[in-house]
């Protein structure tokens, strides 16, 4: 199974989304947003910009 985006509202009444791995685990939480519009524009953002994003290992070795 693929990995799919969650959006719900919290109880404080704000929108966030999950992204969940094709196992069911949550690897990505999201902000609060406003609007559901803007929590769905957040989801488009991560789908446009960070397919090859740059992993930066700031870890001490």
């Amino acid at each position: 199974m693929a990995g799919k985006f969650e959006v719900f509202k919290d109880k404080a009444g704000k929108f966030h989304f999950h992204l969940k791995a094709g196992n069911g685990e949550i690897v990505l939480e999201s902000q609060g947003y406003e609007s559901k519009e803007g929590a769905k524009k957040g989801i488009a953002s991560i789908q446009t910009n960070a397919p090859g994003a740059e992993i930066v290992d700031l870890s001490a070795t």
